[in-house]
């Protein structure tokens, strides 16, 4: 058959439902395969679109994404997704086209080096060469993307390679099982948490790509230890949780780090190396459990003393099972902590000051969103203040990048997850320069018939650099910009538009338009001022409780 047939034919026998794509003249085999199969073809108005929807696809379902570009300024645009899904742990499979590589067509015309430019943000990168080593290939790029930790993969398919004759059949894929943690790990674990007398749970963002939540929720209230959450490891656990002290939002000084610095044992459970560990290790300091499906990765500041590895749940369940229960130290600090942390965060919930200021936005929409709706945040100053404030119920109801952390990716990851939860409300945040990188993207949610509300945060600038100039102490300059008027841009689009002229009308407005389903843009004018007082100020006056 056809190389191109053969492609699309591994690719379903890997269970692929999707393909986003922006098809090049190089890609038009593959189109036509794909036309005659039952993988859906959706098509996006950017490759950045494409990429960040098939890296969301892989980071709720835990099934590799797939998107498909053409050959040089088509497969560069995926060069951001790639890295989105590999420092973001995204199974993720890319695949681009290419000139014919038996011999020349155009000369150099469009032609750069794709898997050399790919190789190191991507766990495989590879050129397909002959039509009969694709559904190797292919099988290969599905294990390497879904297995621990996953990422991004990239195969490169040449024109006359695509329309060759082949006679290869496809690979049956199998189920991956991850190997029991080792016995001995486990006692040492046992012998120090056991002896630690202020322990803490920290839960990352590889608790939140895999079925952990039973085993995870069973572990806190077994053995009653408190916990805290990095960005991505938000809703592992639900958070209204009496054992909850909050997520580590900033990298130093926070409250929650009173607690943290207190504590004398860590039991670090889904750690990822993009999330710096949200504590500062030093020799005869604190001591650390790692427990994770691949060992850790050391550094200065990270260097456990333990190491459990293997399948998370059962690492986490065969720990409780050996604890057999509470464990005992005194709780008395982190109890006080706790108060003051959630005290703090109901400060400004109830704000009526317009325009509006991140508590009471932030409360807002959790006022709207049910305990499994979801929340796609693009990057800004805003995602700290739903990393501390917005507490999840559920594992990935809060779709937070705090690995590559790159703007224009929250309307995308919003779309993803409301085309696999149409029964659940999804919302996408933006800050107005995030969302306009790739606002294009309206179009295909209404064209894809998705009910998505996208909320923009208008503030006229780069909010998050703003910021970060006035903590150095350099003056307020170079960083804002106009917007179009959102309303009528959104319904340029077909979608309808909302602006919210005072605080009152904000958890109306979001009624009102989950309500009326479809896409809705709701703009919403925002104060930053708190930024200074709360996340600069405040913390450099703050004094732990003793």
């Amino acid at each position: 058959m056809k190389a191109s047939d053969l492609f699309v034919q591994a690719l379903e026998a890997e269970g692929v439902e999707y393909i986003f794509a922006v098809p090049g003249e190089e890609n038009l085999d593959m189109v036509e395969s794909l036309r005659k199969s039952t993988i859906k073809l959706v098509l996006t108005r950017h490759e950045q679109g494409a990429g960040f929807m098939a890296a969301t696809y892989g980071r709720l379902t835990g099934k590799a994404g797939v998107c498909m570009a053409t050959l040089g300024p088509g497969a560069t645009n995926l060069a951001t997704p790639a890295a989105y899904a590999h420092l973001g742990g995204m199974p993720l499979i890319m695949i681009t086209g290419q000139k014919p590589i038996k011999k020349s067509k155009q000369g150099q015309f469009q032609i750069i080096d794709v898997v050399g430019l790919f190789a190191p943000i991507c766990k495989m990168s590879k050129q397909i060469v002959h039509g009969d080593t694709i559904p190797s290939l292919v099988r290969e790029a599905f294990r390497l993307g879904e297995e621990e930790r996953p990422g991004a993969v990239l195969l490169e398919l040449p024109e006359d390679i695509a329309a060759e004759n082949c006679s290869e059949s496809v690979m049956t894929p199998h189920k991956r099982y991850y190997a029991s943690p080792n016995q001995v790990a486990l006692a040492e674990a046992v012998t120090l948490i056991k002896s630690a007398k202020m322990p803490l749970i920290l839960i990352g963002a590889g608790a939140n790509r895999k079925n952990v939540r039973e085993a995870m929720c069973n572990f806190v209230h077994s053995t009653r230890i408190p916990f805290f959450v990095t960005q991505m490891g938000k809703g592992v656990v639900d958070e209204r949780s009496s054992l909850f002290l909050g997520t580590a939002a900033l990298s130093v000084g926070d409250y929650l780090h009173c607690a943290i610095e207190r504590a004398d044992l860590i039991i670090n459970i889904g750690h990822d190396v993009i999330e710096k560990p949200p504590f500062f290790m030093e020799q005869g300091g604190k001591t650390v459990i790692h427990i994770n499906y691949k060992s850790a990765q050391v550094d200065q500041v990270y260097f456990p003393q333990v190491e459990v590895i293997g399948d998370l749940a059962a690492a986490v369940d065969e720990l409780k099972e050996q604890l057999g229960g509470e464990v005992n130290f005194d709780r008395s600090y982190f109890e006080k902590i706790k108060l003051a942390i959630d005290e703090h965060i109901e400060e400004g919930a109830a704000d009526a000051r317009f325009p509006i200021i991140p508590q009471r936005f932030v409360a807002g929409i959790r006022a709207v969103m049910g305990d499994k709706d979801i929340i796609a945040l693009d990057n800004g100053i805003y995602k700290i203040w739903f990393a501390r404030n917005y507490k999840a119920y559920q594992p990935n109801t809060v779709l937070l990048d705090n690995a590559l952390a790159t703007m224009g990716a929250g309307l995308p990851s919003g779309m993803m997850a409301a085309m696999l939860n149409p029964n659940r409300r999804v919302m996408a945040v933006c800050g107005d320069g995030g969302f306009m990188m790739n606002s294009q993207e309206l179009e295909t949610a209404i064209r894809l018939g998705l009910n998505l509300v996208v909320t923009v945060l208008n503030d006229n600038s780069y909010g998050m650099i703003r910021w970060k100039q006035a903590s150095a102490g350099f003056d307020d300059w170079g960083l804002e910009f106009g917007n179009p008027d959102f309303v009528k841009y959104a319904q340029s689009y077909g979608a309808t538009g909302h602006r919210v002229t005072c605080t009152e009308d904000l958890i109306p407005t979001f009624e009102k338009a989950f309500s009326a389903g479809g896409v809705h843009l709701v703009e919403l004018p925002v104060d930053y001022s708190e930024n200074q007082k709360v996340l600069i100020d405040e913390l450099a006056e703050k004094v732990c409780l003793i």
